[in-house]
């Protein structure tokens, strides 16, 4: 149901200039779907979507182009909430515990973030050692993630 109706607002803001969360409810009922003000609100911020003059003062709904970043880093928050364990420092090397199996996504993921504060990290299986530019970042670093989790 609910990827149907993200579907459907997607289509509907190709086709038309929706200034307000009203008319895309509209329009949705007028597909046969029916919903709330407040989930259409919900899936707009799910879906990243923003408002973009189209001229003379006038806003319309779109597909952000930072979409595919920003979900990309949900799921990658969502992916550490569910795998890690716990993490801990000392000095400039960060230790991350994972579920079995799980470390070596973990960095694969934390390497391709692209974090300056990281020069590099190494995986076993559930453990991974990360090693960072010196002891504050790694501190910093730890309590971002426990922050996240």
């Amino acid at each position: 149901m609910k990827n149907n109706r993200q579907s459907m607002i997607l289509e509907i803001i190709a086709q038309e200039n929706i200034e307000t969360q009203e008319q895309l409810l509209n329009r949705l009922q007028e597909r046969g779907i029916t919903s709330t003000q407040a989930t259409i609100s919900r899936d707009i911020k799910q879906m990243h979507l923003i408002k973009e003059p189209v001229g003379q003062g006038v806003y319309k709904y779109a597909v952000s182009g930072n979409r595919t970043k920003l979900n990309i880093a949900e799921k990658l928050r969502t992916i550490f909430r569910e795998s890690i364990t716990s993490i801990d420092y000392a000095q400039n090397i960060v230790v991350i515990k994972t579920m079995p199996g799980l470390a070596s996504a973990a960095c694969s993921a934390l390497d391709n973030m692209d974090i300056s504060i990281m020069v590099g990290s190494l995986a076993g299986d559930d453990t991974a050692f990360l090693l960072m530019r010196d002891a504050e970042t790694a501190e910093s670093f730890c309590d971002e993630i426990r922050a996240m989790l």
